[in-house]
């Protein structure tokens, strides 16, 4: 073994301690979060997914571009959207010359329920990550700016490499 390998393989060790600690991190958070809406809002992440992406997007989507923004299937949009128009925070508008589509959009109740809603998730998120101070979490943030974006920019799992790709 070369200290060239030994030093990549040192390297990739430690890139999946660091995959392994983000994951846990990520889950966590995640569970506090999951469990927050459901107890003081009577809500789940998804319906808090839905409505932020429709509160950036003031004149409403089509439940196609609702889906693609969230990266999810229509279907899982779809069940959501029902249950908050159930609930008078979304409404449906027909789109003009297209009786197929719809746009759906928040209604004044939604937009109020879901600003109230994102002061307490921020509030939140400020106190799960209290030990991290302003300059550690834009360095942070940098950091992981490094990251690909999406599998599509990243390298291959064979690249040369003469192992290989892993096999789990």
């Amino acid at each position: 073994m070369t200290a060239e390998s030994l030093g990549k393989n040192s390297l990739s060790k430690e890139r999946l301690r660091l995959w392994l600690r983000m994951l846990r991190v990520t889950r966590q958070v995640e569970s506090e979060l999951r469990e927050r809406l459901r107890t003081e809002h009577d809500s789940t992440l998804p319906r808090f997914d839905v409505m932020a992406a429709l509160y950036a997007a003031e004149e409403g989507l089509k439940m196609n571009e609702l889906s693609k923004r969230l990266r999810v299937s229509n279907g899982n949009v779809t069940g959501i959207i029902d249950r908050l128009v159930d609930d008078g925070t979304v409404e449906r508008i027909a789109i003009e010359g297209d009786r197929r589509a719809t746009r759906v959009c928040l209604t004044v109740v939604g937009r109020k329920t879901f600003r109230g809603m994102a002061v307490e998730h921020e509030r939140w998120i400020n106190a799960l990550f209290e030990g991290v101070n302003e300059e550690d979490a834009h360095h942070i943030g940098e950091l992981l700016h490094r990251l690909p974006a999406s599998l599509n920019d990243a390298p291959t799992l064979n690249d040369g490499n003469a192992d290989g790709p892993i096999n789990h």
